[in-house]
């Protein structure tokens, strides 16, 4: 067993890791319900659609991957090394943390999230305003509730990380 004070060293700057992705991931989600959803509800539905397809498309990046897909591992390793160095505490929150994200935040993403974006991928935008208007109200209120909802789970896991490092004070 490694003691608190010998395993510290390499506890820290996994934490911060996992604080600082869990804060990007938390970002990028409320970004979505503060702004970027509001815009495309109040411009031309056609517009949206197009818009949405682009932004759908290009998330797929490098940039995007480590907040995406590093945030619950990060906070799982974490939480391991915290617990293995006696600071049983911090090793909880951040452990915790990282489940709740890769279930309630990457989980929900890739089950319900990305298969509507896919969904929306295949849509031809419409000549029409109406036809539109249509397909965006059958693809956006659930999408942001959705959303919503992976937000304020990152954003507890968020609060769980930035516990877990607080935790770790001497």
């Amino acid at each position: 067993m490694v003691t608190r004070r010998d395993g510290l060293g390499l506890v820290l700057p996994v934490a911060f890791a996992g604080l600082l992705l869990a804060g990007g991931i938390f970002g990028f989600f409320y970004a979505w319900i503060c702004s970027t959803m509001w815009g495309l509800d109040a411009a031309d539905p056609r517009v949206a659609i197009a818009a949405m397809q682009a932004m759908n498309a290009s998330v797929r990046n490098a940039v995007f991957a480590p907040a995406f897909f590093g945030t619950g591992p990060v906070l799982l390793l974490a939480g391991v090394l915290a617990a293995r160095a006696g600071a049983g505490r911090a090793g909880w929150a951040m452990g915790l943390g990282g489940v709740l994200y890769l279930v309630g935040g990457m989980g929900l993403t890739i089950m319900v999230n990305v298969p509507m974006n896919e969904a929306l991928a295949l849509v031809t935008v419409p000549e029409t305003t109406e036809e539109a208007a249509r397909i965006w109200a059958a693809y956006s209120p659930r999408w942001q509730v959705f959303n919503t909802i992976r937000t304020i789970v990152s954003g507890v896991v968020l609060m769980l990380a930035g516990y877990g490092l607080y935790s770790l004070r001497s």
